[in-house]
């Protein structure tokens, strides 16, 4: 019987109190263990002399005991102190509070130890160190040593024990779910051969083949989901929109001049639509760069086609201004626009519905509501995604679902890296609006320690008031919930008015409000009622008042580098000099190089990159949010070369068998549900 399915508990050194702190980890069977990969590895094969060590590296050596002492240092710590010597030199081997091991080790046994090495006046010397018997069959030293990511009460030697444990005891068969001609094509080792190597590698080569079979796996399995799950692979038979003379008026009508950046991304969008292809077309724009009025212009076009238009953006804040853009632009051209939001009144949205559904409304704005069942279009031709990170993988399907085939158009104003957009949107075709229309300033950006706190405020605040302009002030990010951020948002405003500013207007804003609080707000801050908004991100997206030219962010440190340039973006919309000034706490080196970043550049690109280097593509949207697993060892950074070759495969696949329907694809097309199913439990695969 194959033990994958065993509850670890029941693993020989587990035990129930072990297995609760791993269930912390998502690890309830021997399966999700075997599939909790190291997140690095140690090098402790190179076993030097002692004479080779050197100050401040990690090194591995071997020596015998000469000498052992046990004593109470002046602060009643005990220390137990090992002498090592080989035919080179001396090795002094310090623990603290455990001098239990003068039991273990004895003077003439031979040992290996692994640590931070030290000079100390002449002295070689090793603290804390990973410690064992010399033999064949060390478990921390000697080796390629796993790292795994661990919590309280787990640690990285339990981990290794209980995996060599289970290799030792149990019946270990992972079913192979990979084609053959697949495993053979790539040259890629079985499942089994993997993990096993994944954790316990018999040397680096057998852990470079290892990982390379798991690598290409992860792509494999996330492309072909992605491609499955969006839109296909195959450029379905779409609508054949034709161009209209009319679209040319409504652009002449705008107060300003395309620039080209955005000229050439809407031609891209029109030849797609004029096609007989769906369109898959993502619309990709540092913050300013003038996404929306594309959107409007395809609408627009989808509208004099005799067609019906959608746009679902993420929040009500967003969905109100795009209602307002869009019907300013083209109310003059007989377009008829609805708004869909949940703060509507039941009668009110009937009404809407109602309009939807008899064609009375030309183009549709919402939130998530415009998924919901009962919105019925008449013919709906081009869906617009707004933000398109922050919506699930079903949701962004459910609506294309609306209509028959309908052309899609997904924007974001965070810049993607096009590495990462090989993965997100691997099934899109890409335009960039890589221009500031003209006027746009680029925003001066200055990092200070909280100590310099009271000066910001006493001043920088001041002085852009005194210039009758106007200033946000972000409230530090809190996680646990957003009741608890606006509570932080609040406390801020009254620590500010009370502290520095009882003179003026300090207002604040967040999430908990009501729509129609939230709306006043921002309307007495854009006609300048409302002096200095403390805010929440809800002002992250959506918020246009040119007379703001001051952004705070208090503890910028636990905010990702994308989001601060998100922030940022919301000053620098009008004609005078715009400034961010970013407070953190927090003294570490990581800390200290994103300031800097924030600080040396404008260029929501550069700085995308960099975020995802930082943080990793599961940590830049939220892999759980954005709908798509988790990758465990694979890195587009470090493997871009075999995530193209899985790419290209699986499109190969999907051509050949688009349901996965063939014998040979039947286990592949399982791992796939199980591993999207995780993410998105609504979605399968037919």
């Amino acid at each position: 019987m194959n033990s994958l399915d065993k509850n670890i508990q029941f693993v020989k050194g587990i035990g129930p109190k072990k297995a609760t702190k791993l269930n912390k980890l998502n690890i309830f069977t021997i399966k999700d263990l075997l599939y909790y990969f190291p997140r690095s590895y140690e090098d402790r094969s190179n076993i030097k002399k002692i004479w080779q060590l050197e100050h401040d590296e990690k090194a591995c050596t071997k020596g015998i005991i000469s000498e052992v002492k046990s004593y109470e240092a002046k602060n009643k710590i005990k220390v137990t102190k090992f002498t090592l010597r080989d035919e080179t030199g001396f090795l002094n081997v310090v623990f603290f509070n455990q001098d239990y091991l003068t039991k273990v080790f004895k003077k003439g046994d031979s040992v290996i130890v692994y640590g931070k090495i030290k000079r100390e006046g002449g002295f070689l010397e090793m603290n804390s160190p990973q410690i064992e018997h010399f033999t064949n069959a060390q478990t921390s030293t000697g080796k390629l040593i796993p790292i795994y990511p661990l919590t309280y009460g787990v640690t990285n030697k339990d981990i290794i024990n209980t995996i060599k444990n289970i290799y030792t005891n149990e019946k270990v068969s992972i079913q192979e779910y990979l084609p053959k001609d697949i495993i053979n094509k790539y040259k890629l080792c079985s499942i089994d051969f993997a993990v096993k190597n994944l954790h316990m590698p018999q040397d680096k080569q057998s852990l470079k083949i290892a990982l390379y079979r798991m690598i290409f796996e992860e792509f494999l399995i996330l492309q072909i989901g992605l491609f499955y799950f969006k839109s296909g692979i195959d450029n379905s038979e779409g609508i054949k929109f034709e161009k209209k003379e009319k679209l040319n008026d409504i652009i002449k009508s705008l107060p300003f001049n395309l620039t080209n950046a955005q000229s050439r991304a809407l031609n891209e969008v029109i030849d797609d639509m004029v096609s007989e292809n769906m369109m898959n077309r993502l619309v990709q724009g540092d913050v300013g760069s003038g996404k929306t009025i594309v959107a409007v212009l395809v609408l627009a076009l989808s509208v004099l086609n005799g067609y019906q238009g959608a746009l679902m953006a993420p929040t009500e804040i967003l969905a109100r201004q795009h209602y307002e853009s869009l019907t300013q632009t083209l109310a003059p051209f007989d377009i008829n626009i609805d708004l869909l939001v949940g703060s509507l009144t039941k009668k009110q949205k009937e009404k809407v519905l109602e309009k939807i559904k008899n064609h009375e409304t030309d183009i549709l704005i919402g939130t998530h509501a415009l998924i919901e069942d009962n919105v019925e279009f008449d013919n709906l031709g081009v869906v617009v995604t707004d933000e398109q990170h922050r919506f699930g993988v079903r949701q962004r399907a459910k609506l294309s679902t609306k209509g028959n085939n309908p052309d899609i158009l997904v924007m974001t104003a965070t810049p993607i890296p096009r590495t990462l957009a090989l993965i997100l949107y691997g099934d899109l075709d890409i335009s960039i609006i890589d221009e500031l229309p003209p006027g746009r300033q680029p925003i001066d950006t200055r990092a200070f320690e909280s100590k310099k706190r009271d000066f910001i405020y006493s001043n920088f605040v001041r002085d852009e008031i005194e210039k009758g302009r106007q200033v946000y002030i972000v409230c530090p990010l809190v996680e646990e919930s957003e009741a608890i951020e606006a509570k932080a948002a609040e406390d801020l405003r009254d620590e500010l008015k009370e502290k520095y500013f009882s003179d003026l207007n300090v207002e604040v804003l967040h999430g908990k409000m009501k729509p129609s609080l939230k709306d006043k707000i921002m309307e007495d801050f854009k006609n300048n009622k409302i002096q200095i908004l403390v805010s929440t991100t809800v002002i992250e997206v959506g918020v246009n008042v040119p007379n703001a030219t001051l952004m705070i962010i208090e503890n910028a440190e636990r905010f990702g580098l994308a989001q601060l340039h998100q922030l940022r973006g919301r000053v620098g919309r009008g004609s005078h000099k715009s400034h961010c000034i970013l407070i953190y706490s927090s003294k570490t080196n990581v800390c200290k190089e994103r300031m800097e970043i924030m600080e040396e550049t404008n260029d929501g690109f550069k700085i995308s990159e960099k975020d995802l280097e930082i943080r990793g593509p599961g940590e830049f949207f939220g892999t759980r949010q954005h709908g798509i697993p988790e990758l465990k060892v694979g890195n587009i950074f470090k493997h871009i070369k075999i995530l193209k070759l899985a790419q290209e495969e699986s499109k190969f696949i999907l051509k050949q068998d688009r349901n996965l329907e063939k014998s040979e694809h039947i286990l592949l097309k399982q791992e796939i549900v199980e591993k999207f199913s995780s993410i998105n439990k609504e979605i399968s695969l037919n």
